[in-house]
């Protein structure tokens, strides 16, 4: 798959995103002359991030973050302000995001509110934060009353990938990031689920080619998504944007405020597709075949497949998603394999019987 080692986003700025050992060697390239360089790190990159730092030729701010979703509050967002303010960071300068899917929100977060948006780049180190969070440029923190509601949309000017960061990735994080890809697989590549079924305890090696195939093409179907709806713009019908990459998203955002973000996003996405499958059985939109093949392909790689939270509070926390228009709530569903379309307003007693097969 050495075609896809560099995928170019075509959006308003495009950008490259490098997958590959060894990609995080590109960074002093990407950096140039720059004056001065933040530096946002998870806590357990530390080491690797002030090897980093020392490679660079610029003043280099080093900030440590809160672990996963503590980042992506408010709190921390101001910290990173006042640190930038206090460095002197000005529109020329550049920021870098080096961890997982929750350090590359954050980041790009601070990067456009930043004096209304500096350059920056993420370096993701989960398969999460690959498939997902580091590319299509969507930033973000989370608030009490939801994940993701206030954000902004700001492209990277690159996007590094060193497979070599996933050795020291626990087996439950690199588990729930290959989730993701696999909803890739439902909406638009189908190869990616034909590669976890042929050899799933393959496809959870780090190390592994099959491994390296699947995240390479799960970055594939986004920069082609992104690449031609940036914003999201609103999709109706079969008519499906970015949109289609929430795909499983609307219950998994419920499920991870009601447990309050103790659970893997990756984890609660795997069971948000199975119930927008159910949904779309119900619906006559898919037969069992494709409805069954969400539980066994998420089974054979052990993530959860079931949630049996209350459907009320659920019901009550999907009411704020982000792709609820109105009052009207919306689903990503499938009408067939790589066929996604937009489900708006379907009849409450639909929703809460096909949450049932989900518990």
């Amino acid at each position: 798959m050495s075609e896809l080692e560099t995928i170019r986003v075509s959006a308003e700025k495009p950008y490259d995103v490098v997958t590959r050992v060894g990609a995080l060697e590109l960074l002093p390239e990407l950096v140039g002359e720059t004056e001065r360089v933040a530096l946002l790190y998870a806590p357990v990159l530390a080491e690797r991030a002030k090897e980093l730092a020392a490679g660079l030729s610029a003043q280099v701010t080093m900030i440590e973050l809160p672990d996963a979703e503590a980042a992506k509050t408010a709190d921390v967002l101001v910290q990173c302000w006042d640190k930038l303010a206090e460095d002197g960071f000005t529109r020329s300068d550049l920021l870098v995001a080096f961890g997982g899917g929750a350090t590359t929100d954050l980041g790009g977060f601070v990067a456009a509110s930043w004096l209304r948006g500096i350059r920056f780049v993420t370096l993701p180190s989960t398969v999460l934060g690959m498939v997902d969070a580091a590319v299509g440029g969507k930033t973000g923190i989370n608030i009490a009353a939801g994940k993701n509601l206030v954000g902004a949309f700001q492209e990277p000017i690159g996007v590094l990938c060193d497979l070599s960061l996933l050795e020291t990735l626990p087996a439950d994080d690199l588990r729930a990031g290959l989730v993701e890809a696999i909803k890739c697989g439902f909406i638009a590549d189908p190869v990616i689920l034909d590669l976890v079924e042929e050899d799933p305890a393959d496809a959870l090696r780090w190390d592994s080619d099959r491994l390296a195939e699947i995240v390479r093409r799960g970055i594939a179907v986004k920069a082609r998504v992104v690449s031609g709806d940036l914003k999201e713009a609103t999709s109706q019908g079969a008519t499906v944007g970015r949109e289609q990459l929430n795909y499983g998203h609307t219950l998994a955002h419920a499920i991870e405020k009601l447990e309050n973000y103790s659970w893997r996003h990756g984890e609660a996405v795997g069971v948000g597709m199975v119930y927008v499958a159910e949904l779309a059985r119900a619906l006559g939109k898919i037969d069992d075949a494709l409805a069954d093949r969400h539980r066994t392909v998420l089974q054979a790689i052990g993530a959860p497949v079931s949630y049996a939270g209350d459907w009320a509070d659920l019901r009550d926390a999907m009411s704020l998603d982000k792709k609820t228009r109105g009052s009207t709530l919306r689903f990503v569903i499938l009408n067939g394999l790589g066929s996604p379309e937009i489900c708006a307003g379907p009849d409450e007693q639909v929703l809460e019987d096909s949450y049932g097969c989900v518990v």
